[in-house]
């Protein structure tokens, strides 16, 4: 371990001790190392560094008792495989008014923590299919750096878009009000089936009829051929049909779907695994771990604090065996809270997870990151978080979200905000929860700082801010936030009723004092997937939807709908947007919209 300071080198043995010169304008730094060749009994030394961030992390809770410098903890250039969640607690944070930061020393993206290993043991199925046994459930895959398709009934017609799809269809009346059957057009799925129907097989649905505001992913318990309908194994978020449609749907991993390159098939019962590789067998990664770097305080009074990420890649992580976006009904969380309905309005328990996730935290930076190739959502900042900065990062193919924050219960305390999201650039959100997916969420957080953000294909929002219409304005905590240099692109790609810039619920009741803010916002193109036939209302650029109130908008500018460009009750303020009359382009900043000159990645293309 080195000791740095403005004006003095002093080696220090033992514990972190104070610099004996006089303080200088810089704080001392105190240096230690890891690298992938690093020992079992190394002591974190140039010379001498660990082997890992874990024993990185333990070998510090000792050192730093009485710490008296910020330390930073030097990740060597190299692939660190991460077979179980790396976890920071309160017990891990920097003291005395120091942080403690792990960084990628040899620059931005060097030092890389993959999610995933190599699958081996392949031999060939027949000609095109290989198979190997494995001694984990996965739910997603990835060759040579890219996300596999689950074998799938449609196939998709391109790696970027989720359709076609199929359509359920009205059954008898009584059954039209159920979560768990899907009624199927018969001349869409073959008789033949009905012979050997597979126990692992999926389904996809954006259910809810017309509605493309959630989709689930659940497993089929059996299907009926002479009545021509599907058993989900868990209830959907909506019914299946409405008065105007149908739900689209595909289904999934099922053997005889697995059908060209690049598509995958699980068998859960026998531990198997059969993939049509694009490239080489030998480049099949599957995920070992759905978080790769938890930061989780035990409590909210006794957080993980002054923690810093820097430059670090994380790579590959998984998804889970079901999804459904939140309960389905108020009060189905099973407790007691003061507006049961925002049961329904955040992620179950089994989902509050992230390729990191933060909760019970204060003061965290997570800086000049690159997330790619997640099951689920990039950056989760679940309940009580404060200060915490994503900032300089590149985040790209997310199965969910890419940056999501959620705040607690309304009406419960305000326990998440004053958050800095800065200088980001999300690329593909949405590839395996296109419902619902946005580049940033936010949930019932306020105080909070958006700004040089491009967020660029997105099967949904690009940025959203939620709390519900029946929050009343005292409870309700999405209360001056600030976005700003903002570009949106090539969002809304998979669903309707939508807007780019998205509100629900805030502020719903009058008055509506202005307290949150937009301004220089490039929004483009809003338009779906034409192959995916979608049945809901159009996409719009901005939509404040069930109320969205109390917003000052100016400065922004909104490319092709099918819809409205904005779309809102008359309870906001906007000056100089293009759906008005009298937009004038001279004050809209273009050159500073999007990220910045100092972003650290090449933009994705």
């Amino acid at each position: 371990m080195i000791f740095r300071s403005l004006g003095a080198v002093v080696l220090l043995l033992g514990s972190l001790t104070a610099p004996t010169t006089a303080a200088s304008a810089e704080k001392a730094t105190c240096d230690y190392y890891v690298s992938p060749t690093g020992g079992d009994r190394a002591d974190g030394s140039a010379q001498r560094p660990w082997k890992s961030i874990e024993q990185a992390r333990d070998q510090l809770r000792a050192k730093k008792k009485h710490q008296k410098c910020d330390i930073v903890v030097n990740v060597k250039t190299g692939d660190y495989v991460v077979d179980k969640t790396i976890t920071f607690t309160e017990a891990d944070s920097g003291e005395n008014g120091h942080k403690i930061t792990y960084r990628s020393a040899d620059g931005p993206g060097k030092a890389r923590l993959l999610g995933a290993k190599p699958l081996t043991g392949w031999q060939k199925y027949n000609d095109t299919i290989y198979k190997t046994k494995v001694d984990r459930n996965f739910y997603t895959l990835f060759e040579d750096g890219k996300r596999a398709t689950t074998a799938r009934y449609p196939n998709r017609t391109s790696d970027d878009l989720w359709s076609p799809y199929l359509f359920s269809v009205t059954p008898e009346a009584e059954y039209q009000a159920v979560h768990n059957w899907l009624f199927f057009d018969a001349k869409d799925i073959p008789k033949e089936w009905d012979a050997d129907f597979d126990k692992n097989a999926q389904m996809v649905v954006w259910s809810g009829g017309s509605w493309s505001w959630f989709s689930d992913t659940v497993p089929l318990g059996g299907a009926d051929f002479r009545k021509n309908f599907f058993t989900l194994n868990h209830d959907a978020r909506f019914t299946l049909v409405n008065s105007r449609s149908g739900s689209r749907y595909f289904l999934q991993n099922t053997l005889r779907f697995l059908d060209q390159p690049g598509e995958y098939y699980f068998d859960f019962a026998n531990s198997e695994v059969y993939y049509w590789p694009k490239g080489s067998i030998d480049k099949v990664m599957a995920p070992t771990v759905k978080t790769i770097i938890s930061l989780a305080g035990s409590s909210p009074d006794r957080r993980v604090q002054n923690l810093a990420f820097d430059g670090l890649q994380l790579q590959y992580s998984d998804f889970v065996d079901w999804y459904r976006y939140a309960w389905n009904a108020p009060g189905d969380s099973g407790y007691e809270h003061k507006y049961p309905i925002y049961d329904r309005q955040i992620e179950m328990p089994r989902n509050r997870f992230g390729m990191i996730t933060v909760t019970n935290s204060r003061d965290i930076d997570l800086t000049r990151l690159h997330l790619s190739d997640s099951g689920f959502t990039g950056v989760f900042l679940l309940f009580a978080n404060e200060r915490v900065k994503v900032s300089d990062s590149l985040l790209d193919n997310l199965g969910g979200d890419g940056i999501k924050v959620e705040g607690g219960y309304p009406g419960e305390g305000d326990i998440s905000g004053h958050h800095t999201i800065t200088n980001n650039y999300i690329y593909h959100v949405g590839e395996l929860v296109p419902g619902d997916a946005a580049g940033i969420e936010l949930m019932s957080t306020g105080n909070n700082t958006v700004s040089n953000i491009v967020v660029k294909h997105s099967a949904r929002y690009g940025i959203s801010l939620e709390v519900r219409p029946e929050i009343k304005n005292e409870d309700n905590y999405a209360r001056n936030n600030k976005f700003s240099y903002i570009r949106l692109e090539e969002t809304g790609l998979d669903s309707g009723d939508m807007g780019a810039f998205y509100t629900y619920g805030v502020h719903n009741v009058e008055p509506h004092p202005i307290d949150n803010y937009v301004t220089q916002m490039v929004i483009g193109d809003v338009i779906n997937d034409p192959a995916g036939q979608m049945p809901d209302s159009g996409t719009r650029g901005v939509h404040m939807d069930a109320g969205g109130c109390g917003f000052a908008i100016s400065n922004v500018e909104v490319g092709k709908v099918s819809d409205d460009k904005y779309q809102a009750y008359k309870c906001n303020e906007v000056t100089n947007a293009n759906w008005a009359d009298g937009f004038d382009t001279s004050k809209m900043e273009y050159d500073k919209i999007g990220v910045t000159s100092a972003f650290p990645y090449p933009i994705p293309s």
